[in-house]
This record gives structure tokens, C-alpha cells and sequence, in this order.
């Protein structure tokens, strides 16, 4: 995807197939803890240009994909991370890393979005916020769909981390 803006985390060739094994989502897990780690655990507008894009990438699918089977794509946008998953290349990303099919969702889903987003992030409460999940009941079938393939696009970025390690990380 890019080259290394600046020098990539370490890792030990123990630690890392200690995570291969555990699978995919281990993988994808250790590669975006790691990145975060090395800019001091946040990813923010300090932080991202210290960060290569395949970096950020990896950081955005975990957190895609935790918000996602939390609570779905209400919950990912209320949280606040609509902007990064819709008004970036993040979708470009996942088709780069072979990921056609979530690229091709995100794409609907950010149709969805814009239509939707103003009245999903404002603050309410507790209650106001689950009755946006009736409100906008449309994004069930994306949250189900994403579910339905959270595994097959898991082991899609771990195994794109595998053929790609030297962009995520440096083994000593």
C-alpha cells in the first residue's frame, strides 16, 4: 500500500506466530495494538502522519469491526467514527486488501450515512439513542450482513497482514 513513513514496530517472530495461530483476528488484533503503540496509543490527527496507510487501515477494521459487533453501524456512527469510515478512502483500503464485497457495503452503507448521520450523532440519551435503531432500521441488514462475514473478512486481512508483514511491523 505505502512505504514506511517512519520505522515500523517491532515484534518478535515468537509473539507474531503465537498470534497466527490464535487466528486471524489475533493477528489483526496484535498488528493494530502494536501500531498504536507506537504513537502513543491514540489515533488522532497527531498521531495518523506518523502512521503508515496499510498501519491505519489495520487500525480502522478493528475498530470497524468491534463497533460493528458491539452495536452495529448506529452505534459506529453515534460514536463518532462515521467520518473515518465515510468521508475517507477506508472502503479504497478494504478493496486494495481484496476485500471487495466490505468495500462494496461501506459504499452502500455511506448512502445510508449521509442521509442519516446529523440526526444519529447528536446527543441524547440512554433511551433517545436505542430508539434510533428503530428510527433507522435499514442498517440491520448491513449490520447482519457484516456479521454473517466478519470471520471470511477477518482471515481476508489477517492473510493480507500475512503476505504483507513488512508493512505493519519489522521482526528482530
Amino acid at each position: 500500500m505505502e512505504e514506511n513513513k517512519n520505522k515500523l514496530p517491532e515484534i518478535s517472530r515468537e509473539e507474531l506466530e503465537a498470534a497466527k495461530k490464535a487466528g486471524s483476528g489475533s493477528l489483526c488484533e496484535l498488528v493494530s495494538r502494536k501500531a498504536l503503540e507506537s504513537v502513543g496509543g491514540k489515533l488522532d490527527s497527531e498521531s495518523m502522519p506518523k502512521l503508515t496507510s496499510s498501519q491505519i487501515t489495520i487500525i480502522g477494521y478493528i475498530i470497524l469491526r468491534r463497533e460493528l459487533l458491539e452495536g452495529g453501524f448506529v452505534q459506529l456512527i453515534h460514536n463518532g467514527y462515521g467520518p473515518f469510515f465515510f468521508e475517507n478512502p477506508f472502503a479504497k483500503a478494504m478493496r486494495e486488501m481484496g476485500l471487495k464485497e466490505l468495500c462494496n457495503m461501506l459504499y452502500d452503507v455511506r448512502r445510508l450515512y449521509e442521509k442519516t448521520a446529523g440526526e444519529i450523532t447528536r446527543d441524547c440519551s440512554d433511551e433517545e439513542f436505542m430508539a434510533l435503531y428503530e428510527k433507522f432500521e435499514k442498517y440491520d441488514e448491513y449490520d447482519d450482513e457484516y456479521v454473517e462475514r466478519e470471520t471470511e473478512y477477518t482471515e481476508a486481512v489477517g492473510s493480507y497482514i500475512e503476505a504483507n508483514i513488512d508493512e505493519f511491523l519489522t521482526i528482530r
